[in-house]
């Protein structure tokens, strides 16, 4: 039985403290800097709108599904269709817990990489849609929170912050982090050591199979990292964990289908041909271009585990770990609470 829980503890351990600190960085984010502050630079058809609003969505905490009120709600506003498929490409991409958690577990090479490449897809989606599609939307689709999201008590911006990222934030990604680490952890145990390097030992073909896994499937930003270390511990190429790292992410079936009602089919074909075109472009440079030298597959090993299951447990990451369990019992527990 500990055979099946010690990879999955260890690999918390070492995610919770970035996961801990990424969650509090982004509650500062929520309560100091409040959507209406940059909202509004984003809502014109051209290339500044696009950068801004490409830049404005890498620190935002927001999956795949989260990001679309938020979008949805900006193309309302007067955004832009570039705009817009800007801030869905390289919102749920990337942000701050998940460059954070990235480092720890992949190394600074894919923390450096990651981001650059959600700002690239971002850039080029936002382009050809507004090049492209200059149609209006098909209809429209409301806020998933109903106008009931906003808090209108008067409270100190930093218990704002604390309940941001700590239990609304939590409530939203908690299950899927906690079904990342989960599987990452059973795919170590369980998978092959030489899966991907025997019977699938082609990095192109890596690729193919990890993008039809990922686009329909919902994959939270977090949640993606523990599942594609374990999987490039188990001999996948470096270059399709990367793939599985930004198309998993920003696409899935949910958000596909509201993509092509709000903003029609037009700019959904735009949308997910520019984030398989970048993603597999990105893995062919990282496995075909870049010094290996650069993705030292020994920090992933000495990350989570080495043949013999020896590693040292942090008391302080430990604890760090049973806070985070913690919080995300609350989280549920005041979500559970709110709906009765």
């Amino acid at each position: 039985m500990l055979e099946y829980i010690i990879p999955i503890f260890l690999i918390l351990n070492q995610m919770s403290p970035y996961l801990l600190f990424g969650f509090l960085f982004s509650g500062l984010l929520k309560a100091y800097i409040p959507n209406e502050k940059y909202i509004g630079y984003i809502a014109k058809p051209n290339f500044r709108s696009i950068l801004l609003a490409t830049f404005a969505g890498i620190p935002l905490p927001l999956c795949s599904c989260g990001v679309i009120p938020t979008a949805i709600s900006l193309h309302k506003e007067g955004a832009s269709k570039g705009a817009t498929i800007s801030f869905l490409t390289s919102t749920p991409q990337e942000n701050v817990q998940s460059i954070m958690v990235t480092y720890s577990l992949l190394g600074l090479p894919f923390a450096i990489i990651n981001p650059i490449a959600a700002i690239f897809s971002g850039l080029t989606g936002g382009l050809i849609g507004n090049k492209f599609d200059k149609s209006k939307p098909i209809e429209e689709t409301s806020d998933k929170c109903n106008g009931k999201c906003g808090n209108n008590k008067k409270q100190i911006r930093l218990l704002q912050a604390l309940h941001y990222g700590f239990v609304e934030l939590l409530q939203d990604i908690g299950k899927w982090l906690v079904i990342g680490i989960f599987i990452a952890g059973l795919l170590f145990v369980f998978l092959p050591e030489d899966l991907f390097s025997t019977y699938l030992n082609n990095p192109l073909l890596n690729m193919l199979i990890v993008l039809i896994i990922a686009l329909p499937t919902y994959n939270c930003a977090m949640g993606t990292i523990p599942v594609a270390a374990a999987l490039m511990m188990k001999g996948l190429s470096l270059g399709a964990a990367f793939v599985f790292l930004m198309a998993g992410p920003a696409t899935s079936i949910a958000t596909m289908t509201v993509i092509g009602k709000a903003l029609g089919k037009r700019s959904l074909l735009i949308y997910l041909i520019n984030i398989i075109v970048n993603a597999i472009m990105f893995g062919i440079i990282i496995d075909f271009v870049l010094p290996a030298s650069w993705f030292d597959m020994s920090i992933i090993n000495n990350t989570l585990l080495n043949d013999n299951m020896v590693h040292e447990i942090s008391l302080f990451e430990s604890i760090c770990s049973i806070g985070l369990i913690c919080l995300i019992i609350n989280a549920y527990i005041q979500k559970y609470r709110s709906k009765k």
